[in-house]
């Protein structure tokens, strides 16, 4: 509802409009139904709250330590004051029923009959869950590929995605990994002291029990070729990800003690790492950058400790960007822990070039001042103060500006197009090459992006790969239910609570061990308590008409004034309303003559005043489902 002079511009509720008020699950990019989960841990139910987690995600239990958490960016209580702690309750969930917990206990084959193979049946409504794919492959229309296996080059959270759903879809692939173990940038970009290697290695084997095949240390272009791949394989997927640092071109940056932030974080997981001088600056102001300082903070402390060689506060790590703290893209709880441990930051800063003795040794990093990062479109442009300059010393220089893929085993002839700028042209719509056989999947496919949407495009490469093996399009077909709750309560005063604090680790336990774990979780009764705010979202006011005798008891009792009794021809505005009021009101009313109840949903927080305020039963509390099955 938009209030604009004297005229209100509405929208008549449709399917998508029930769909887009549970903001969580509209803004994932595999719809998971994370008011589902929410509410059920705030019920006590662990167990449903798993299976609605992982019904449409392969990687629940990691996404509960490290999404980005769209869904929480979206979260209608964040209108209000904070959002709900989305990411840190599927943690509560998964840790009591994941992989992480049970796959040692049960063995594989017991998980996945108590788990995968009901996740998501009777729970929930959403796209892709593991229940509904199985039913598809039983039913007497499905179409079984009688071609040989996909090759998948790439084990990260693309590749495994789709082979994950390849093989719910009856598919067998064999992944090609470069790395001696697989996950891509889960084992080598994120840092441990983020996401432990056991739950990484939990989740890859339950994806390996489906009948998906890894080989590992095993590289494109050199142990296999491409060209191998072409004619053993009935169609290819490139998820190779984005691993390779991006460059800056400036004087003195090639040469020792200039590293690429992702070649770092590599380094470390594999257990090499370089050796760090005693002062850091790390270039960037994202996540990488900072899992790229707080593990050079780590491993200083680590060294030390070791060496007893050096007091503690002679390491120091600088992170310097080019934005100021409100537009650094770095998650604010990258930012906060980095500030607890030691961080020094410095922002509104470019580097301009890396200062070296005469024995090539860098001594440290010229800065220009950056006068503005975006122009006024919001487009990244800065602009220098070329006699603004700042000095840094420096023995170590670590660039995490950025990403990219390299796709040089991709040879020049295979019919992959890929630009002067290394990027594949792809089909959006379908994530096919100009290679009738060859799709992409993760970052290789759209560039840098949250691990979720990798993910994502790996189920969607899945999809499509099944389509150019059969011939069969996979469709949606999508239902909508309107049920409504009889003694509908909420929780006492959970308009009122304040977001729950995550515990984590004290800044001297997080720097015993470079592997020691920052984040805690929650406890049951903090993830009972936080979850309690959600507004549950798919519950909503619907109002009969016929019943109302528009006394505006709703509308005096609402303590968010959501609603509002307005004349009718004030709605006269919006595309259609004559066809809406003529069949409201009769034809050739006078509109002047008549109201409309109309309700600004953005600041509904679903209390339910209205409904027991009215005294004729006209508004009714529902919840909207709906189920979207393929075929």
């Amino acid at each position: 509802m938009q209030e604009r002079e004297d005229n209100y511009y509405v929208r008549v509720a449709d399917i998508d409009y029930w769909r887009e008020q549970i903001k969580c699950q509209h803004a994932c990019p595999v719809h998971t139904d994370a008011r589902g989960y929410v509410r059920a841990i705030a019920e006590g139910d662990y167990r449903r709250a798993y299976l609605i987690a992982r019904g449409p995600n392969p990687f629940a239990s990691i996404c509960g330590r490290i999404c980005g958490a769209p869904c929480e960016a979206a979260c209608r209580r964040g209108d209000l004051d904070q959002p709900i702690a989305i990411r840190a309750l599927k943690r509560v969930a998964t840790e009591r029923h994941g992989p992480e917990h049970l796959l040692e206990e049960l063995g594989v084959e017991r998980f996945r009959s108590r788990y995968l193979d009901v996740a998501g049946s009777a729970v929930c409504d959403a796209l892709d869950e593991i229940v509904h794919l199985q039913e598809m492959v039983k039913s007497p229309s499905w179409r079984k590929p009688v071609a040989g296996p996909v090759a998948i080059v790439g084990a990260g959270p693309g590749g495994l995605s789709c082979a994950h759903d390849l093989a719910l879809l009856g598919v067998r692939s064999v992944v090609f990994e470069i790395e001696p173990t697989p996950a891509g940038m889960l084992y080598y970009g994120v840092p441990a002291y983020r996401l432990p290697r056991d739950l990484i290695a939990a989740e890859v084997k339950l994806i390996e029990s489906m009948g998906v095949e890894i080989r590992c240390s095993t590289e494109v272009g050199k142990d296999i070729s491409f060209d191998t791949l072409t004619k053993d394989f009935a169609a290819i997927v490139i998820a190779v990800g984005a691993k390779r640092s991006r460059e800056l071109k400036m004087d003195g940056v090639l040469g020792p003690g200039v590293l690429g932030g992702v070649d770092f974080l590599r380094d470390v997981a594999l257990g090499s790492p370089p050796t760090l001088g005693e002062r850091v600056v790390v270039i960037g102001g994202g996540n990488v950058a900072y899992d790229v300082a707080r593990t050079s903070l780590r491993q200083s402390y680590f060294d030390t400790a070791r060496s007893a060689a050096r007091l503690r506060d002679v390491a120091q790590v600088h992170l310097v960007c080019l934005e100021s703290r409100e537009e650094m893209p770095a998650d604010d709880v990258e930012v906060h822990e980095g500030d607890e441990e030691g961080i020094a930051r410095h922002h509104r800063l470019g580097p301009n070039r890396i200062l070296r003795n005469d024995d090539g040794k860098v001594v440290g990093v010229e800065f220009k001042r950056v006068l503005r990062v975006f122009d006024e479109a919001r487009r990244f442009s800065p602009v220098f103060d070329d006699d603004d300059r700042v000095v840094l010393e420096a023995d170590t220089v670590i660039l995490a500006v950025g990403q990219t893929a390299d796709l040089r085993f991709v040879p020049a002839e295979a019919g992959v197009e890929i630009n002067e700028r290394g990027i594949m042209r792809l089909d959006a719509s379908t994530l096919a090459t100009t290679h009738p056989k060859v799709f992409a999947a993760g970052d290789v496919a759209h560039g840098p992006r949250l691990m979720i949407d990798a993910i994502a495009s790996g189920k969607k490469a899945a999809r499509s790969v099944y389509h150019f093996l059969t011939g069969a399009q996979l469709e949606l077909t999508a239902t909508q239910m309107h049920v409504p709750i009889e003694g509908y309560r909420r929780e006492k005063d959970y308009e009122k609570r304040a977001r729950a604090a995550i515990p984590a680790a004290s800044v001297e336990e997080r720097l015993k061990d470079p592997d020691a774990l920052v984040e805690k979780g929650y406890g049951a009764i903090e993830a009972q308590c936080e979850a309690g705010r959600c507004f549950d979202c798919g519950v909503n006011t619907i109002f009969d008409g016929a019943k109302c005798v528009l006394c505006g008891g709703c509308v005096d009792v609402c303590p968010t004034l959501c609603l509002k009794l307005v004349p009718a021809d004030s709605l006269a505005s919006f595309e259609g309303f004559a066809e809406l009021a003529e069949a409201c009101f009769g034809e050739g009313s006078d509109l002047r003559e008549h109201s409309a109840i109309i309700k600004d949903e953005t600041v509904c927080i679903r209390c339910a005043n209205c409904a027991m305020r009215c005294p004729t039963g006209a508004i009714t509390m529902e919840r909207f489902s709906f189920g979207e099955t393929w075929r």
